[in-house]
Formats: C-alpha cells, structure tokens, sequence
C-alpha cells in the first residue's frame, strides 16, 4: 500500500535505535524526509547513514536532549514545519513508590509529558493551517493497564495521554490527528537490559529471563521494531485521517480486555 506521504517531513524523537528506529526506517521508506534526534551524537549519525543507504531518503541528525528548551530549540530549528511529529522518550527507571523523590517525578513527568507537549504545541497549528498533520505519541500499554515499579511512567504517560485527548477531537476537521502507539514488550536493547538485571538478581542465565519473559506473552514471542515501525507509518499516513484520538496497543496480546 502506498501511504500517500512522499515527500512529507516528519520529526522522528529517539530514533537512533529501539522503536524510534523502527519508526524512521517505515517513514524513510515511503519517501518522507526524515530529521531525526537523540542524545548520542554518533550512534545517531550512524543510524542516520544506514536510513540513508537503504532508502535513499533525506535524513537530518539532531544530537540533542529534547527534553531540554535547548535541545527542541535545535531540533525544531532543523524542521520548523514538519508533517509529521513522533514523540518518544526512553521510560524512567523502575523502583519502589517509596524511594521515588519528587525530583524522580519531575524527570518523568518533564520527559515524558512535558516534552511531548512542548513538540506538539510548538508544531500543531502549522499543520493545521497546512491542512495535513499526523502526531503519534508513542507511550506504553502501562496507560491503560499500570504496570508495577514502574509508577513513574505509569503517571507520567496517563497524564500525556489525558493532555492531548480533547486537543485531537479540535484538530481532527483540519486533517491533524493525534494518536499514540502502546507497545508491549518489544525485543529492544531496553528489553535485553531488562532481562539481563533480573537475570543477575536471581542467580541465573539471561537466556532463562529472557525465554520465560517471552513465553509470558500471548504470541509467544516478543515484537519487532520493523512491525511497529509499519503500524507507525499506516497511522501517521494519508489513509488514516479519520484515526484520532485513540490509544492503539501492539503488546501481542498481553493487555487482557474484552475492550
């Protein structure tokens, strides 16, 4: 299927591997420019050079910590008017409610709602006036389903999710939508770190952790950043106009809900 969005710029956070690299790659693929961000310079030049190599598309590197005013300064200057906005962040670190500070929620909160807000706002009446935009906030399934020791990105993406909810129902007769994509677990360096500290904690093999973890899923395998790089791109194209407001889960199964 062709996604009608040739040509088309996008901001793509985090992208220089995981999810955000996956979503690059799909969007790269169907002829969109890309400008892409993260915080370590050559890893994110890297990446940014084998987008290019497999898709022949414009890719421009922004090394950057856009949860800075700095760093959005520099991205947005790089793509001032982009078609479309990814946002995504790494998740904060897991722990126990009671050793969370206040400064640990004001991280999680200023990376992942705060910055997303500062994109969208700084991005969605330009593409509302353009008459085409596609905002894709990837969160996690923990927004509709919390998942313990991880309260702070539990908080922290429910209160991005409730931020943005009336705004995609006011965008959505211009043609913006605003949508977010709820992965599950997905086979990630993320995930492999995961896998790797429990397997130390308990004594035993990574290969143990990571085969028990994976079995625990319903489709018995973990998800790939290529697959969900293609529901990015279906979701962030000109066929989804009449898509917004929603909260898609990609979790293969793990989210249990008759709704």
């Amino acid at each position: 299927m062709d996604m009608g969005i040739k040509g088309r710029k996008a901001i793509v956070c985090a992208a220089s591997k995981g999810l955000g690299r996956g979503c690059a790659e799909a969007l790269a693929a169907e002829g969109v420019e890309l400008t892409i961000c993260a915080r370590t310079a050559d890893v994110l030049e890297a990446a940014a050079a084998e987008i290019r190599k497999s898709t022949g598309a414009k890719v421009t590197a922004v090394a950057c910590d856009v949860t800075t005013e700095a760093g959005r300064k520099a991205l947005l200057a790089a793509c001032p008017n982009p078609d479309i906005l990814i946002n995504n962040a790494g998740g904060p670190p897991p722990g126990d409610f009671k050793d969370f500070s206040l400064a640990d929620w004001r991280a999680a909160v200023e990376g992942n709602m705060i910055t997303p807000i500062a994109l969208i706002h700084a991005t969605v009446y330009g593409m509302m006036e353009r008459g085409f935009g596609r905002i894709l906030n990837i969160t996690s399934y923990s927004v509709k389903s919390p998942i313990p020791t991880l309260e702070l990105s539990n908080g922290a993406r429910a209160g991005l999710t409730g931020a943005v909810s009336a705004l995609s129902r006011r965008t959505a007769a211009r043609n913006v939508t605003i949508n977010a994509l709820l992965p599950g677990p997905f086979e990630t360096d993320r995930l492999r770190a995961t896998s790797t500290k429990m397997a130390a904690s308990r004594g035993v093999s990574f290969e143990a952790v990571h085969d028990a973890r994976k079995k625990e899923v319903p489709a018995a395998r973990f998800g790939t950043t290529a697959e969900f790089g293609a529901t990015a791109a279906f979701l962030c194209s000109a066929h989804a106009g009449y898509i917004t407001g929603q909260n898609v889960v990609m979790d293969g199964g793990s989210f249990n809900s008759t709704m």
